[in-house]
């Protein structure tokens, strides 16, 4: 199934993506179901069951509790994580340019939740922002909470799969040494444009190809198969001895070809646009605005 979060003149709404055309209103659908994934992913028997319901919506479009696409805008699909944990260095190729060693283990760091942003929505730039840069990201979402959890157990602890775009101040990075700040833009969390379930893909969603691509040309490709720590194993060591909530987002890395080590760099500028494609997952595409 293919996961949404859109805006609903009442508010933000679950609902699953039929077609690339025909969405699934989950509350109209069954009005005893919460209005947030964070608290639904514990009923996804009752979401499977509603979508195989409605999975030949004929030419009934706009009739509760289906609407078309392009009816209300989507919002990232866990608009309202606890936390989002983010992974450096989890390319060999992002490595290798970088002329580093792969780490003995995960280098995690966090982005602040309020840098969110849906698929289609602007990158926005503030006059001072001039070394911004785009990462193509695979990103797995916590659909059970756990603590402790080991590899062999990882998977029952998966929702889903989204294309990530971990936009970076370098900047601010490299004045900081540290990532936060130059994480957390506002803005700088893209995602989506929905969350693919695990029967979806590939187990671990290992063997998928990512690509970049900054104004229709590839800047970044690779394949997930070239992740140093796997998905199972990062869940595990973040999980070690911080408890993982359902909605958490854990972001797995991004390969080589970051703008910040080409020669000569290459930022992202108002007027741009950057895609992120993961195969069996998605396309993500944001604009970059001027504030």
């Amino acid at each position: 199934m293919r996961l949404i979060s859109f805006k609903h003149p009442d508010g933000p709404r679950p609902g699953v993506a039929l077609t690339d055309k025909v969405c699934l209103d989950l509350v109209a659908a069954d009005r005893s179901l919460p209005r947030s994934w964070n608290a639904l992913f514990s009923r996804m028997s009752e979401v499977r069951a509603l979508a195989d319901r409605w999975r030949n919506p004929s030419d009934v479009i706009d009739g509760v509790p289906l609407f078309s696409r392009s009816k209300y805008p989507l919002l990232p699909p866990v608009p309202s994580p606890s936390k989002i944990i983010a992974v450096g260095l989890n390319y060999r190729d992002h490595a290798e340019e970088q002329r580093k060693a792969p780490p003995p283990r995960p280098m995690l760091f966090s982005k602040a939740t309020t840098c969110l942003q849906a698929d289609c929505g602007p990158i926005l730039l503030d006059p001072d922002l001039t070394q911004v840069d785009a990462e193509a990201e695979l990103a797995v979402v916590i659909g059970r909470q756990g603590r402790g959890i080991s590899r062999a157990d990882a998977p029952s602890h998966i929702a889903g799969y989204m294309c990530f775009n971990d936009v970076s101040d370098r900047e601010a990075q490299q004045a900081d040494k540290q990532f936060f700040r130059g994480k957390s833009l506002d803005t700088g969390g893209p995602c989506g444009p929905w969350l693919v379930t695990p029967d979806e893909l590939p187990p671990l969603a290992h063997g998928l190809d990512i690509t970049g691509t900054l104004n229709g040309e590839v800047v970044q490709h690779s394949n997930t198969q070239q992740l140093i720590f796997p998905v199972d194993e990062l869940i595990r060591f973040a999980s070690l001895h911080m408890t993982l909530l359902p909605g958490d987002i854990i972001t797995t890395g991004t390969p080589g070809g970051v703008g910040v080590y080409r020669e000569p760099p290459r930022f992202l500028r108002p007027g741009d646009v950057y895609d992120v494609a993961i195969e069996g997952v998605g396309l993500l595409s944001n604009p970059v605005v001027a504030l």
